[in-house]
């Protein structure tokens, strides 16, 4: 997963992105990257790191220009070299520039016809780079001097006839202006808005709506499902739709984890869906364990804590804080080894015992994805003291990878894969487990006044809405994602980084 910004405003939009980025930070904690345009010329900034640490004010300085975009990145494929970090450039057509949050399908035979049709070079192993190429060579296809929206829009068409998989865009084409579009599914969200100032309006693209709020901007919609925006540099709002036929299944994760609680997408308050997961899994422990004699619930910090709330309010039961997080250390169900997560899980929580000594605790978390954090927590609970411990988990089992820009381990790596609830529950030490039953949770999320009918729910029920996905591809992207593999990448990745710096 990753974080995109777009701005087309009035005055210097540096400051605009870097704070942008700063709130969709939880989206990517690999790398950081802002270009921005002025008269024709482009100013590139980007590096591995948390964006207060690649932007300092020499940087700053030099990001002028009234346009820009700008990305954080998790890896999607193991790879975390520097090289990497977007967003990346092609000087033709015009010089354009991309960021992109997502993961396509068909990268392979992409790169193939760049390079032997489209007589293009690319220089990394992102399928972003693959996507800027293929974006650039439609539109140099239009063979004008100066291309319109109509020509902007024809070359997102042509992308979204030749890309599969995932993909939120934005990408700015220097001169111009700046274009973002959502794939035919709808995987990944991408909102946009605009806000008045005393010199006229100003546009911005994002990831999520709350980069929108947070900089002042009204929230104007959703991008559709295969609908493309273009901002042009005098601030001129053209917008198309650009499939053949598009259907709204947007990443069902999004809510359970990935999204931050005060986003709204697809016209979801994230907040409101991830009570209602509260309410269902209640619903469902009362059906199943009547007389359970639970006397605390307990979060997981930080994204199960809506859900266990609204748990603890159904069930008549407490609702207490337990663990104290450290907000310095990053999300560890991404991170690389077994080793580093166990350490990092460590560093992370602190267990506050008077809320555990002597009590039959139920702790909550947002999913089970390796049980490496939970099994860990559930014996930080026992040490302080908990009678029993029951664990909850908002989402279902997780028993298939992610293949649309979440990097997700490989099958065999998640603990759920082929395995029951109570073979899960023997492994982590809990003493029993609830799953949200997928139903349910597609309830939660799609049942509030926004009507969703489809939601991308692969990494619970193995159903890939692309259709393209098929076990080949999925011992491909395994061969890639396993623990060994990201060491052994991580391990050249930093000695070139070394040797570039």
């Amino acid at each position: 997963m990753c974080g995109i910004v777009g701005i087309v405003g009035k005055s210097n939009v540096n400051q605009a992105l870097y704070d942008a980025l700063t709130v969709l930070q939880h989206r990517g904690q690999d790398a950081a990257g802002i270009v921005t345009s002025h008269d024709g010329r482009l100013f590139l900034r980007k590096d591995n790191g948390l964006v207060r640490d690649v932007f300092h004010q020499r940087h700053m300085q030099r990001l002028v220009g009234h346009m820009g975009i700008g990305h954080v990145r998790y890896p999607t494929a193991g790879s975390s070299t520097s090289a990497e970090a977007q967003p990346f450039y092609v000087n033709s057509p015009y010089g354009i520039t991309l960021a992109h949050n997502g993961n396509l399908t068909n990268v392979e035979q992409l790169a193939k016809e760049i390079y032997e049709s489209d007589l293009r070079h690319v220089n990394t192993n992102s399928d972003s780079e693959v996507l800027l190429n293929v974006f650039a060579h439609e539109l140099a296809q239009r063979g004008k001097l100066q291309p319109t929206e109509e020509d902007v829009f024809a070359a997102v068409t042509d992308v979204h006839n030749r890309c599969v998989g995932g993909y939120a865009v934005v990408a700015m084409i220097t001169g111009y202006g700046i274009v973002g579009f959502r794939d035919p599914h709808g995987i990944r969200p991408i909102v946009f808005g605009q806000r008045h100032t005393d010199e006229g309006v100003e546009y911005m693209i994002a990831s999520e709506s709350v980069s929108l709020d947070v900089l002042g901007f009204t929230l104007i919609r959703d991008l559709a499902p295969g609908e493309a925006v273009y901002i042009t540099e005098d601030g001129k709002l053209h917008t198309r739709q650009c499939a053949i036929a598009p259907k709204l299944t947007p990443c069902i994760f999004e809510h359970v984890y990935l999204a931050r609680p005060d986003s709204i997408i697809d016209g979801v308050s994230v907040y409101k869906a991830r009570l209602r997961m509260g309410e269902k899994l209640a619903e469902k422990i009362l059906r199943e364990r009547p007389e359970h004699d639970i006397d605390v619930v307990i979060p997981i910090p930080d994204t199960s804590r809506t859900a266990a709330l609204e748990l603890a309010n159904h069930l008549g039961v407490k609702f207490r804080e337990g663990f104290v997080k450290n907000r310095y250390i990053g999300r560890t169900f991404i991170m690389p080894g077994q080793a580093a997560r166990k350490k990092s899980v460590r560093q992370k929580l602190n267990a506050i015992e008077l809320e555990f000594r002597g009590k039959n605790v139920m702790l909550v978390d947002d999913s089970i994805v390796r049980g490496t954090t939970c099994k860990q927590i559930i014996q930080m609970a026992r040490e302080a003291g908990a009678k029993n411990v029951y664990f909850c988990s908002a989402a279902p089992a997780v028993r298939y990878p992610n293949v649309y820009g979440i990097d997700m381990p490989s099958a065999h790596e998640l603990i759920a894969h082929n395995r029951s609830t109570q073979d899960v529950a023997d492994l982590i030490g809990a003493d029993w487990l609830i799953y949200q039953d997928l139903p349910d949770l597609i309830e939660a999320v799609g049942g509030g006044k926004i009507k969703i009918a489809e939601f991308d729910c692969a990494v619970f029920d193995g159903k890939y809405v692309t259709g393209d996905v098929d076990e080949a591809y999925l011992n491909k992207i395994e061969q890639a994602r396993n623990d060994s593999s990201k060491i052994k990448t991580q391990a050249v990745s930093a000695i070139i980084d070394l040797y570039n710096n």
